[in-house]
């Protein structure tokens, strides 16, 4: 350092290369970041984005009630717009959470890029949002190839897309990694580091997620409904019961969390989902795995149900028999599995909730954003959504989904006439050995 000061005239450049060296002429390590999180910028606080129409109706109440009221108008709005997207579809659902989830990618990207001060940073907005193209791409690549193959199968084009979509989606995600490394500049390596870093972390939440729910809409339209309202239910739920008899905290992170809040929530949610599970199962548009015809060009949910959307009949334990006066009680075997959904919702679903507070917590904001008022951002929304859609997932493929014949014929359709003819005499002399077919006469 000495000789730094005695050569403090003889140019930057020079002066960058001694303040890298130790005394020794050895690279030196750059320090730890061992800010507190006291040193963390505060966040632009979002502005107030409520209608000046409710403003005006609700400007004599005060503030706990006018919030309560904004709430709780705005719930049934968006409650009411999803039902609207129930009804026109599983296609539209689909579109819904494509939309869902770059919205989310965009509040955490913009909370990265406002927090670090990232603004000199070059091509960090747009290399964002090419990897999360890249991603998508990837992931709704697979499910095109998995759920369309027939489709697939009459164009040329998607053929070729489709049998080499990793290595197209590997050359892709290779070309923004690089554009990365060339975009690297003196004096903001770490913080390059830190964004590219907080990129993928969002691709993880919000991208991997919104797939996973999308898989579980393709098994069947209860699967999507139940799990998400049962959430939302719980949400709801725990917020009145807070709002009205709340008065021991629950937790840290979420000061205004109650335990009454919680245990109201958990029961009324099991309650509401085994109710949902039983309406829901009488039909089959959601009850039906979903499923392209490529002959319409539409997406059809139509099938015999399977035997968990079928009434059994179960004995009722000894004690409540004599309090309802019956022996036996008619159910469909779902309503039990919607117990462990519903249970997971309210339950481990909240953490995700208190996961999210503490992020807020960290960089010092109330919301993601703005964009709904008195609930705040999308993400604000869907904290709980996504780690629900993971238990979901990984429900479905532990207890419930089993070989689906329907899947694989439509791989065995994509293959060549050679290799068909080959599946079939395989599966025929399997079933002769099998005794369910009998073996052809001899002449």
């Amino acid at each position: 350092m000495s000789e730094l000061r005695r050569r403090g005239g003889e140019g930057d450049h020079e002066a960058d290369n001694i303040l890298d060296k130790g005394v020794d002429g050895h690279e030196k390590l750059p320090e730890l970041d061992l800010r507190t999180d006291l040193d963390v910028p505060e966040v632009v606080a979002t502005a107030d984005s409520t209608p000046e129409i409710l403003k005006k109706a609700l400007s004599g109440l005060s503030s706990r009630w006018k919030n309560w009221w904004i709430r709780g108008i705005l719930t049934l709005a968006m409650i009411s717009f999803f039902f609207l997207v129930i009804y026109m579809g599983s296609f539209m659902l689909m579109l819904l959470v494509m939309s869902i989830q770059v919205k989310c990618f965009h509040e955490i990207i913009t909370i990265g890029y406002r927090v670090y001060r990232s603004y000199d940073l070059p091509w960090f907005r747009t290399l964002s949002w090419y990897f999360l193209l890249c991603v998508n791409y990837f992931f709704y690549g697979e499910t095109v190839a998995d759920y369309f193959a027939t489709f697939v199968q009459r164009r040329e084009q998607l053929q070729f897309l489709i049998r080499y979509h990793r290595f197209i989606s590997f050359t892709l995600y290779l070309a923004g990694f690089c554009m990365f490394v060339l975009s690297l500049v003196k004096r903001h390596y770490r913080l390059q580091f830190y964004m590219f870093a907080w990129t993928h972390v969002t691709l993880l939440i919000t991208v991997t997620q919104s797939h996973l729910v999308i898989q579980n809409l393709f098994e069947g339209m209860i699967w999507f409904l139940v799990p998400i309202s049962s959430v939302i239910c719980n949400d709801i739920a725990a917020y009145i019961f807070g709002f009205f008899f709340g008065r021991t905290p629950l937790i840290k992170l979420s000061p205004k969390k109650t335990w009454e809040g919680f245990i109201g929530g958990f029961f009324t949610t099991v309650v509401f989902g085994f109710i949902a599970a039983y309406l829901l199962a009488q039909y089959q548009y959601f009850v039906c795995p979903v499923e392209y015809n490529s002959e319409t060009n539409r997406f059809v949910t139509e099938c015999e149900p399977s035997e968990l959307f079928q009434l059994q009949k179960y004995s009722i334990p000894p004690l409540l028999q004599v309090l309802l006066r019956r022996e036996t009680v008619n159910l469909y075997p779902f309503q039990m599995h919607s117990i462990a959904l519903s249970t997971f919702a309210s339950l481990i679903g909240p953490f995700g909730g208190f996961f999210a507070s503490g992020f807020k917590r960290a960089f010092k904001i109330k919301d993601f954003a703005d964009t709904i008022p008195g609930h705040g951002g999308i993400m604000d929304r869907f904290d709980c959504q996504y780690l629900m859609a993971t238990f979901v997932h990984v429900y479905i493929t532990s207890f419930i989904r089993g070989p689906n014949p329907s899947k694989l014929l439509k791989q065995l359709l994509v293959l060549q006439p050679e290799q068909q003819l080959n599946v079939y005499k395989t599966l025929k002399l399997h079933l002769i050995e099998k005794g369910i077919l009998q073996p052809p006469l001899r002449g």
